[in-house]
């Protein structure tokens, strides 16, 4: 009861945090009495801190963050902004004890984690059952047995999140040894460190990077666009430096085959590219001081159009993630080439995309930026940016390679995406989308192609509407 006025106070959040104050110290390098000097505690009440027997008043949080700034900071926030996100999921959407848990979150913590961890886990399960879901909706038979070499792949950097620790930590320690990671960086290392000679003529019939391992020589393809360029060049350093850090994580892969296995080694080393020539911290940093822009972020980092969006959807770190976004690539054909989400859109693995979704109208507008509000059928709003691409062949007689990326974030995150600029996220009308026509449930759409695996369907010879039958 506050005095004063008459009204009732909540009560003060008594924050336990003993197991990340634990880390944090551990961290530092830090016994608990060198710990709880450098805090102005005694050695006493920093046990029971980390115990749980005390919550961290007001006094210990401002030493915390003294002494500890960003780690600090950073154990307070990451589990905070997960925990938001997790209820945020639809499948809280009528739970009405949703700010109840937030608090208790930023009270314990380690509960808040355990949360996080039981959320994600349920997430992986979903998608794993969408999978086999997806495969019978689809007619694949077979079971995991039927899935071919770069599937299997495929699906190994979905669920590992398409960000590979180990690997892009190591491919950001190189680029900082080389100073910045540019041609004439990444050439020098290759002929200083590993004797290799690269040649750019190339011919008629010259792949984009063919590497002569006894004669230690690196032919690129002579029409490649310099950003092209730039990353053959990484990929070969990285699979030449990285060789350890790939090997490890190839051998521990679930995976069936040899090809599968080397597959994703080919795999890896390209990941190990695109995080050479656009370094973690500083990519992420940039990308949100330029509200994900990609034509700025490729003119700073000199990539690709494609190659920025591509970077963006593995900014997946623990303790630094980047803005959650789905990525993909579609061909003129429209088969997803490319595909990642970090957000609750989930492509299909099977087939093309929905024919409502822009990135379609994109790969017939090359060079241009379409941008569009959608709403899946589970009421969740994205924005989705999509640009046409064409990469030039060098001749006439082989037709260019056509294709459209696409880049899109939840409505919720549209204040960090500079294409939702002039977009009202909120009430304005959205374009109703789905996975794919076998697994969307939308009753009433004109664009449907096949009806949905689950749900049935009624035949009337006197009624015909855009398609043959109606969908109960």
């Amino acid at each position: 009861m506050d005095l004063h006025t008459g009204t009732l106070q909540a009560a003060p959040v008594r924050l336990f945090a003993g197991g990340a104050i634990r880390r944090l110290r551990r961290e530092a390098g830090l016994g608990q009495a060198a710990c709880a000097a450098r805090l102005g505690l005694s050695v006493s009440y920093l046990s029971q801190l980390e115990n749980d027997d005390r919550p961290v008043t007001a006094a210990v949080d401002a030493a915390l963050a003294r002494a500890f700034p960003a780690a600090w900071s950073r154990a307070q926030g990451v589990h905070l902004a997960g925990l938001a996100e997790a209820l945020a999921d639809p499948l809280f959407a009528d739970l009405d004890e949703a700010p109840g848990l937030a608090r208790a979150g930023e009270a314990a913590p380690a509960l808040a984690q355990r949360f996080l961890r039981l959320h994600a886990a349920w997430r992986a399960t979903e998608e794993a059952r969408h999978m086999r879901d997806e495969a019978l909706a689809s007619g694949v038979s077979g079971g995991e047995g039927a899935r071919l070499p770069w599937e299997e792949v495929r699906d190994w950097f979905h669920l590992a999140g398409n960000y590979v620790d180990p690997i892009d930590r190591a491919a950001e320690a190189l680029a900082d040894a080389l100073g910045g990671a540019d041609d004439e960086a990444l050439a020098r290392r290759l002929r200083d460190r590993h004797g290799v000679v690269i040649d750019t003529a190339g011919g008629e019939a010259q792949p984009l990077r063919a590497f002569d391992r006894a004669a230690r020589r690196l032919t690129i393809d002579r029409v490649a666009p310099p950003a092209s360029r730039r990353f053959l060049l990484a990929h070969q350093l990285a699979a030449m430096e990285l060789d350890g850090e790939i090997a490890v994580v190839a051998a521990a892969a679930d995976l069936r085959t040899g090809e599968a296995r080397r597959l994703l080694a080919v795999g890896l080393a390209n990941y190990a590219a695109g995080a050479l020539t656009m370094p973690y911290g500083d990519f992420r940093t940039a990308a949100r001081a330029m509200r994900h822009d990609i034509d700025r972020l490729a003119q700073r980092f000199a990539v690709s159009f494609e190659q920025a969006c591509h970077r963006l959807s593995t900014l997946q770190r623990p303790d630094a993630r980047g803005l959650p976004v789905f990525f993909c690539r579609v061909d003129m054909a429209g088969n997803i080439t490319k595909r990642h989400s970090a957000t609750r859109l989930q492509f299909a693995r099977f087939g093309g995309a929905c024919p409502l979704w822009i990135v379609h109208e994109a790969v017939a507008i090359p060079d241009r930026i379409l941008v569009q509000l959608a709403e899946t059928p589970d009421g969740v709003r994205y924005v989705s940016m999509a640009k046409g691409l064409v990469k030039p062949s060098g001749s006439f007689a082989r037709a260019p390679r056509r294709y459209a990326v696409a880049l899109g974030c939840e409505a919720s995150h549209a204040a960090e995406f500079i294409y939702a600029d002039g977009i009202d996220v909120s009430t304005g009308a959205a374009t109703p989308i789905g996975i794919s026509c076998r697994l969307c449930p939308r009753p009433d759409c004109d664009q449907r192609a096949f009806p949905p695996a689950e749900r049935p369907i009624a035949v009337d010879p006197d009624v015909r509407g855009v398609v043959p039958y109606k969908v109960l």
